[in-house]
């Protein structure tokens, strides 16, 4: 039973693809029994391509025309098949049926785009709700119990361990650790956490078991306003959406009602006889069909979004191609997205008879020991070097660590932990480091204890991106009007990367909803925004800005999913091709729409003056969007 499951749950999920498909597979079989001159099976396979095909279109333009009293493309393009159809058997010309499926599979095509569409943003709702465990354990009279999320009540008590995920977003009672908070606030360390300081679902608990007081209910928690402003940003329309809409809707009325008119008025206003009226009126529904103007469109864009897989960028939809070339503003998240989200050593000093070697060694020494993300970054520097590991380690959380490497004590911390193992800290050393603490950088002292010295610090920071500087410098020569930077860090760290890369306005210590109020800010000012971003944490200002773009390999999946453009390899350089490829393709679009409108008159007028026959008339509505369509793959070179 497991494989039809499976494979009625495919079927159900690629219901669009499979109907484009197979209308495809139909529609070439009953063009070769046509050409074959097998009449009977040609005429068993065609009808079956126009309803596999047509099912979806004809369902919802019957709904929108009874329920909402609207005309749009999906019924005036049923009606322009099953016109050709007509005509092409009443004047046994079956080549005007295979034009008729024709229209069918281009909408059939377009159906199976949108559906994808619609998927990958169940897909990234999933992936947010993945954060967050299904149980919390309880503290009830004394004793641990489990129970589900939704159960937990304001006032719970819940004990979180080593490792485990924040359940709900509460207070911490008692406890001390650290949390990585990068999924909610982007933050490029762990945050050191104690009695009486917030907590958010979704982060991760360090090394301390922590006791926490529910503070609001689990739906309210910042997470699950995450989701929910993923889901209200990605089901809001923008301007160009609702324009196109109303467009298609207006161009159908014109052509039904054209065609009408064209059907009945001439043999009272000209005298034509009813057989020329109506094989001129299902001609005009013929050339009037919108597939030259949708060939305009879609093949330049899938052609654009083609060459960008070539360069590592990937655009998730033809729409978002067009608006990247529109952008007149970028927002940039900073950490993982300027710079590379890993803390490395940035720089040691030593002072005295010590070498920068010497200080790298002693820390290493002790820090091999520890778990923590700045020790680790000391470990790894010093990696080539030759160190011994420590024993008698001990580890004092938010402070230091101390312990006996070659039979001297090593203290490693910042500088009031030192201080109570040497008394004097070199003044010039430490008006060094406050340099580099004003520069966002985070400064771990070394020292021996045995002869109460300190041999150094070291700097650690989380490094900028190599390329960030002259993307943002090219981005600017792009003409783009405003770059701004968006982070959850401290105002000191954030100043310090936006002056390293170029970028003057930043805004600091953000919540994912505050990043989003600032791209809504932006997008009032300069209608259409982009933003650049990695995290959980920027997944609603990624679904509300214009255009969406992730870092493909630091990105989260939720960035990823939700994510318009993914730049597969990290490079912000490429931010600038795709904004080229889409100032490129709209002017191709522009070109192509103005061919095939040119076109369209140009036979609709040729209908009316009699002076084109229906087969001229299909010759020059296809010979139109064959040649729109060639204009548009030149955007693949």
């Amino acid at each position: 039973m497991l494989y039809p499951q499976r494979f009625s749950q495919f079927t159900r999920e690629h219901a669009d693809t499979l109907a484009a498909l197979l209308c495809g597979l139909l529609l070439f079989l009953g063009w070769f029994a046509l050409h074959l001159g097998w009449l009977g099976l040609a005429f068993l396979l065609l009808p079956a391509a126009y309803v596999i095909g047509g099912y979806e279109s004809a369902r919802e333009g019957l709904t929108t025309l009874f329920k909402e009293k609207e005309l749009d493309v999906d019924l005036l393009m049923i009606v322009a098949a099953i016109g050709a159809a007509s005509l092409g058997l009443w004047r046994r010309e079956y080549h005007l049926i295979i034009d008729g499926a024709i229209l069918i599979l281009i909408f059939a095509i377009s159906g199976a785009l949108e559906g994808y569409a619609m998927q990958r943003t169940e897909r990234s709702i999933k992936s947010l709700m993945s954060l967050t465990p299904d149980t919390a354990r309880v503290l009830l009279q004394g004793r641990e119990e489990e129970i589900p999320i939704s159960q937990l009540k304001v006032g719970d008590e819940i004990v979180v361990k080593p490792g485990e995920l924040i359940p709900t977003d509460g207070i911490i009672l008692s406890g001390y650790s650290t949390l990585n908070q990068a999924a909610i606030t982007g933050e490029s360390l762990p945050v050191e956490k104690t009695v009486g300081e917030e907590v958010f679902a979704g982060t991760l608990n360090g090394y301390g078991a922590l006791q926490i007081k529910v503070h609001k209910p689990a739906q309210s928690s910042l997470i699950v306003r995450v989701i929910r402003l993923v889901e209200e940003a990605k089901t809001q329309a923008p301007p160009s959406q609702e324009f196109t809409l109303r467009f298609e809707k207006g161009y159908a009325k014109v052509i039904v009602v054209a065609g009408i008119l064209l059907a009945t008025l001439p043999p009272f206003f000209w005298g034509w006889d009813w057989e020329t009226t109506i094989y001129r009126a299902l001609t005009f529904l013929v050339v009037a069909s919108p597939c030259a103007l949708m060939a305009a469109i879609m093949p330049t864009l899938l052609s654009g979004i083609a060459n960008g897989a070539r360069q590592g960028i990937l655009f998730k939809n033809g729409a978002q191609l067009e608006k990247i070339g529109k952008v007149r503003a970028i927002a940039f998240d900073k950490t993982g997205t300027l710079t590379t989200g890993q803390v490395q050593v940035f720089q040691t000093i030593s002072v005295s008879e010590y070498t920068q070697v010497d200080v790298l060694k002693a820390a290493a020494s002790v820090e091999s020991s520890s778990e923590h993300p700045i020790g680790k970054a000391i470990v790894q520097a010093a990696g080539d070097l030759d160190w011994v590991g420590a024993v008698q380690v001990q580890a004092i959380p938010g402070q230091g660590i101390v312990g006996i490497a070659q039979e001297q004590q090593i203290i490693v911390g910042n500088a009031v932990f030192v201080q109570k193992y040497v008394t004097n800290l070199p003044e010039e050393l430490r008006e060094m480091a406050q340099s580099l603490e004003q520069e966002g950088k985070t400064v771990v002292w070394v020292a021996q204890g045995n002869i109460a010295e300190v041999m150094g610090v070291i700097a650690i920071a989380d490094e900028v991106r190599s390329q960030a500087a002259t993307t943002i410098a090219r981005l600017k020569k792009l003409g783009v009007e405003q770059i701004v930077m968006l982070t959850g860090d401290n105002q000191e760290t954030a100043h310090s990367v936006a002056k390293a890369v170029g970028i003057d306005r930043v805004y600091a210590q953000l919540l994912p909803e505050d990043k989003l109020d600032v791209i809504r800010s932006l997008q009032q000012e300069y209608q259409t925004v982009a933003m650049v971003g990695d995290g959980i944490n920027d997944a609603p200002a990624l679904a509300q800005a214009s255009v969406g773009i992730a870092m493909g390999v630091s990105g989260s999946d939720v960035a990823l999913e939700t994510a318009d453009i993914v730049l597969m390899a990290d490079r912000l350089e490429k931010i600038a091709v795709a904004m080229h490829l889409g100032r490129r393709s709209q002017a191709i679009v522009k070109q192509n729409i103005f061919v095939a409108l040119g076109f369209i008159i140009l036979l609709l007028v040729g209908n009316f003056l009699g002076n084109i026959n229906l087969p001229i008339g299909v010759i020059g509505h296809e010979g139109s969007t064959v040649l729109v369509t060639l204009s548009g793959l030149r955007l693949l070179k």
